[in-house]
């Protein structure tokens, strides 16, 4: 009998952003990785370095390529780039978000929080489950029986695991299981979902972090 294939997915979510002005960058270009952030994607590429890495792709933005980089290196692979890996578009993108000094205590802004089961302001989330779900089966079937890691953010990695475990994609973002530079594993076996594992290579560093969401 033939051994089943064996394909790994690592969702990697990009490392900490240097953003002093505290905003929600979304997808506006110049926002890069901090000092940290570039520790958090060497401590990334660490934890899967005794894994077989064929492919390495990322999000197009800055700060995806950024973390993508020192796990391309250690296996020695050039960096593919992916659109649909890209951050969720969002109408908030370069305000304050936090609450009580933000820029949703504004009533002029009222009008995108209407629907939050969407949601109304920003990319809703089944077009991201789309465009997402389709990036992962890419990858599996792409590198069916290796390992391959995508960068992406934490919004899509989310919603790509709430896809893959049929859940509802609704949620309180402050329940998403997907801190800075951590690693969702999705595992095949013949092309068949068969485990999804999560961890936390920089949990240590999470404190030194900043607390501004959205990226």
């Amino acid at each position: 009998m033939a051994t089943p294939d064996r394909t790994v997915v690592h969702l990697l979510r990009h490392g900490e952003v240097d953003n002093p002005e505290g905003v929600l960058y979304g997808r506006l270009p110049g926002y890069v990785l901090s000092d940290l952030g570039h520790e958090m994607a060497q401590r990334a590429a660490k934890a899967l370095s005794g894994h077989g890495i064929t492919g390495v792709v990322s999000s197009p933005m800055e700060r995806a390529q950024q973390t993508a980089t020192p796990m391309a290196d250690a296996h020695g692979l050039e960096i593919s780039t992916d659109p649909r890996l890209i951050e969720a578009d969002n109408v908030f993108e370069g305000q304050r978000v936090s609450v009580g000094d933000g820029v949703l205590k504004q009533p002029r802004t009222w009008k995108h929080l209407y629907n939050p089961f969407k949601p109304s302001w920003g990319e809703p989330y089944d077009i991201v489950a789309t465009r997402m779900t389709e990036a992962v089966h890419s990858a599996r079937d792409q590198f069916r029986g290796g390992e391959v890691v995508l960068v992406s953010h934490q919004l899509p990695i989310w919603i790509a695991r709430l896809a893959a475990e049929q859940r509802r994609l609704w949620h309180d973002p402050r329940s998403r299981q997907c801190s800075l530079a951590s690693i969702t594993s999705l595992t095949y076996s013949d092309g068949d979902l068969v485990a999804i594992t999560y961890t936390e290579p920089s949990r240590d560093l999470l404190d030194k972090a900043s607390k501004v969401a959205g990226a």
